[in-house]
């Protein structure tokens, strides 16, 4: 066996990978599944510590040393959404596709990270100065990797954010508004356009997405929810929506979101509504690192020796990477899955770029390992 062959344990990664899909753990409820893998790392011979983030859950911290500062970070969170059908979210293996919930966001990352760990440690080559993060909350507020950033600093992270296995050097920012328009209650048979909470509401929508398609065609515009007051045989006096932009780096998200809110008002006002109100919870720039920093570097170098393609794209969604770029810290993204396939009814995630994702993460820590401290 070659010092570049990491030569993983494909049965052990898909018996592990199985049973983390198969534990249910939406955002909020991760316990159960944080309790198996404190006990299967343990059982593995790996340091993990259980790092409180609230009064029930934890996220897993795994190094080889307890002395050694870690400057390099690898990046997985457990929870998923919420299940589709509660009685069919677990595994199963099909035609060269693992299927389940939390699939392709990110137990397959995080069990191919896991693997990559492990194999390491077995042949006595796992870097100090790495740790392995498995954190909660990432699917909802963040809170784990917030946990994390509390009492740990680093240099460089990869996260495993279902990528394709393409890296993603550059990472989209993240605008979260919330808009409430109010009307005026009145007889079904009395409404008209002035009135009316859900009309001004969706003439708001329509513009925004006007704009987005003619003058921002690197924007992702989301409409996530929608709601009016249940007003029976009546006109609806209340409606909120829930919208989310993505932005491309380089855009400053605190300037996007000024013009955002002014366009809004504008509509609003010109609505005839009686008031409205207008919340911005997230507003999170993206980023971009370069090919010449660490981790970049080293995994061009992997990537020409497994014949694989190197191909650069963007990551257009939110995720803990930008809580880290926040920190300081420089994350590249590389995960295997799509981000298409995410959150979605029938989540999967194929077999084997399951198993050349924990090839190419333990690839990468025997090159950090060789490198030394960085």
């Amino acid at each position: 066996m070659s010092d570049k062959n990491a030569a993983i344990n494909r049965t052990r990664l898909f018996e592990l990978f199985r049973e983390m899909v198969d534990i249910y753990s939406p955002s909020g409820k991760e316990e159960e599944l944080a309790g198996f893998l404190a006990q299967y790392i343990s059982a593995h011979g790996l340091r993990v510590e259980l790092q409180p983030v609230d009064e029930t859950r934890n996220n897993l911290l795994v190094t080889n040393s307890a002395t050694v500062d870690c400057t390099t970070l690898f990046l997985g969170h457990i929870d998923t959404v919420p299940a589709y059908d509660y009685e069919n979210y677990d595994f199963a293996e099909r035609d060269g596709e693992c299927h389940g919930l939390g699939t392709a966001d990110m137990k397959s990352g995080c069990a191919a990270m896991l693997e990559a760990f492990i194999v390491l440690h077995e042949r006595g080559k796992l870097p100090d100065n790495v740790m392995l993060a498995l954190v909660v909350g990432e699917e909802e507020s963040g809170d784990g990797t917030q946990a994390l950033l509390e009492t740990h600093r680093f240099s460089n992270a990869l996260v495993a954010e279902p990528t394709n296995l393409m890296p993603c050097l550059s990472h989209y920012g993240y605008i979260e508004m919330l808009v409430r328009a109010f009307g005026y209650r009145r007889h079904a048979a009395m409404s008209g356009r002035e009135t009316n909470a859900i009309r001004a509401m969706l003439h708001l929508l329509l513009n925004i997405e006007d704009r987005i398609e003619q003058n921002e065609p690197e924007t992702v515009l989301n409409i996530r929810d929608l709601h009016s007051s249940e007003s029976g045989f009546a006109v609806p006096d209340r409606c909120a929506a829930s919208v989310d932009f993505h932005i491309p780096p380089g855009i400053s998200a605190e300037n996007y979101t000024a013009g955002v809110r002014l366009f809004v008002e504008e509509n609003l006002l010109k609505s005839g509504i009686s008031r409205h109100e207008i919340e911005l919870p997230t507003c999170t720039d993206g980023f971009l690192i370069e090919e010449r920093d660490l981790l970049p570097q080293q995994l061009r170098g992997i990537y020409a020796d497994l014949n694989m393609e190197w191909t650069l794209l963007p990551f257009r969604s939110h995720s803990d990477a930008n809580l880290l770029r926040d920190a300081g810290c420089k994350p590249l993204m590389l995960g295997p899955g799509l981000l298409a396939k995410a959150h979605t009814r029938d989540e999967s995630v194929a077999s084997a770029q399951v198993a050349a994702a924990a090839e190419v993460y333990a690839r990468l820590l025997i090159a950090l390992g060789e490198r030394g401290n960085f």
